[in-house]
């Protein structure tokens, strides 16, 4: 599936109410908006991280329970609407949980594997049940300036 629009986007975002990962105590809602509420506290300019964020778990709905795929899955959604830095970096957060146990992938990413890595901690601490983290609509104009961009790049290319 390839995402095309900013609504489509939010509808799949919205979706992710109620649906949860054995053992986490937040649905993947909450956890997408604390992992992008984390990386906008940390990394303020980077819009684009924070975006990855977002929607890095959006894997997990559009095939459930094929676990190993989610990041590849998501990337794959998203790349079309928000650009190739949002898909590498979705893709490489799965891989950066690997990160120092010598000559993993995620070394692999060159100037990204930084951020992948402040991704995959940001995913790590998104759990806390009760946070206030905003809502999802606080996101969609950031959505819609870096769908917008991508969209103006891509013209260009």
């Amino acid at each position: 599936m390839e995402l095309r629009g900013v609504d489509e986007l939010m509808d799949l975002l919205s979706g992710c109410r109620g649906v949860r990962t054995p053992g986490d105590p937040v649905d993947l809602h909450e956890h997408a908006l604390q992992t992008a509420a984390l990386l906008r506290r940390g990394r303020p300019a980077d819009k684009e991280l924070q975006i990855a964020g977002l929607v890095h778990e959006l894997g997990r709905v559009l095939r459930p329970g094929d676990r190993p795929a989610h990041p590849d899955l998501a990337a794959h959604a998203v790349r079309p609407l928000l650009g190739d830095r949002v898909f590498r970096l979705v893709r490489l957060h799965g891989l950066a949980r690997l990160h120092g146990a010598g000559g993993t992938p995620v070394e692999a990413a060159g100037p990204l594997a930084e951020d992948a890595l402040t991704l995959r901690q940001a995913h790590d601490a998104a759990h806390v049940p009760g946070l206030d983290a905003g809502v999802l609509d606080d996101w969609r104009t950031l959505l819609e300036l870096c769908a917008a961009r991508h969209s103006r790049l891509g013209a260009v290319d």
